[in-house]
């Protein structure tokens, strides 16, 4: 087979994306962690920490976590300061302390990079963790 360099670049993009979704990968499976910030004037704190368990994936909020209040938060994903109204995980259980949420195996968790807690009702972020 000829190497032409569309066909040089096309490989090396290839093999780049397959290089990023591997490593991103890694990184979640190693255990991606971040930080609540507050956002809309509420105040939400503590870690959050994305685990691979078996063939899922498990966000889970730190014994650290809090939030102020709201009503209707939810736990969901985004990516680089944007919600993704597709990824929710469910309704906040409790405004503190250690939860789980299980990540449905048919999402792909590379795809995010931020734990969001959303306010169903005023549809805006209470809080904002960039996982890494």
């Amino acid at each position: 087979m000829t190497m032409t360099r569309r066909s040089l670049f096309v490989a090396a993009a290839a093999t780049g994306a397959a290089l990023t979704f591997a490593g991103t990968t890694a990184a979640l499976a190693g255990g991606a962690k971040g930080t609540f910030e507050g956002r809309s004037n509420h105040v939400t704190t503590g870690s959050v920490t994305v685990v691979k368990e078996g063939d899922r994936y498990i966000v889970e909020l730190g014994d650290d976590f809090s939030l102020d209040g709201g009503p209707d938060p939810r736990v969901a994903l985004g990516k680089d300061g944007t919600y993704d109204p597709d990824t929710k995980l469910g309704a906040l259980l409790n405004l503190t302390g250690k939860q789980r949420y299980v990540v449905p195996a048919t999402w792909d968790i590379s795809a995010h990079n931020e734990v969001y807690i959303w306010c169903e009702v005023a549809g805006v972020p209470l809080g904002v963790a960039k996982i890494n």
